[in-house]
């Protein structure tokens, strides 16, 4: 389905929902006394509502700024990958071929097999990736580095293995981290409580009620909306694509 049209469906879902309980609370519940009340009640959502802005606040920037780490984690990985590619080209022809081989691979697999386990919320990704990553240290480990400009060739190629190792683990790390259970809870419960305060308010303009708490809920519930399609930077309405693999594919060619 597609993502706006979701999204509608829950902003709007929730405000029906809300118009229609606020209707029945002021068509059939109990209304003597609730203009009274409205003080008091204004004080407990002021506490609730500020204390809940701030959770959801929290949430959505802390995952959006881990949707823009994981975009700039996947492209230093692959430039250190052919940063290292590189760097090897100077430690002889059975070492440049090697890993030639196995960097072409490597983003081969990332790119095909491994961001579709990523989207999916699976850290533990299908693939040689690890194998391909070893195997291409210990080939760097074992070049001969006859004088001191292969020598310094060499390092640099194992630190930025190194760094390509640092940027995986990274990768899928973020793929695999979400948002709790307990969280979830948390924010849909604050939500409710939020919404369900203001249903107790009492006024001599019903409609103007109605909108108003319908209006709270859609705007809670489009949060909500962004903050699932947040959780995993890898899928829902912000992903990341394997662009930068895509890329690095044509560059090893």
């Amino acid at each position: 389905m597609n993502i706006y049209l979701s999204g509608l469906i829950w902003v709007f879902g929730a405000a029906i929902v809300t118009a229609g309980v606020a209707y029945l609370i002021r068509r059939i519940g109990e209304t003597q006394g609730t203009v009274d009340n409205n003080e008091a009640a204004g004080q407990v959502f002021t506490i609730v509502g500020g204390l809940h802005a701030v959770l959801l606040a929290f949430v959505l920037i802390s995952l959006f700024d881990a949707t823009s780490a994981a975009e700039d984690t996947s492209y230093r990985e692959a430039e250190n990958l052919i940063a290292a590619r590189w760097a090897t080209d100077s430690l002889g022809e059975q070492t440049a071929a090697e890993v030639r081989t196995l960097s072409a691979d490597y983003v081969t697999t990332v790119a095909e097999q491994e961001w579709p386990d990523m989207a999916a919320g699976n850290d533990d990704v299908s693939g040689d990736g690890w194998s391909m990553l070893e195997r291409m240290r210990a080939a760097v480990a074992k070049a001969p580095a006859n004088d001191d400009w292969q020598n310094n060739q060499k390092i640099d190629a194992a630190n930025k293995l190194w760094d390509v190792y640092q940027a995986r683990q990274e990768r899928l790390n973020a793929a695999g981290n979400g948002i709790s259970d307990v969280l979830w809870f948390a924010l849909i419960v604050g939500s409710v409580m939020s919404v369900a305060l203001p249903l107790l308010f009492g006024g001599p303009r019903p409609v103007t009620h109605i909108f108003i708490v319908s209006i709270l809920a859609g705007t809670l519930s489009l949060l909500l909306f962004a903050t699932h399609q947040l959780q995993n930077p890898y899928s829902g309405g912000a992903k990341v694509e394997p662009s930068a693999f895509e890329s690095a594919q044509a560059r090893l060619q």
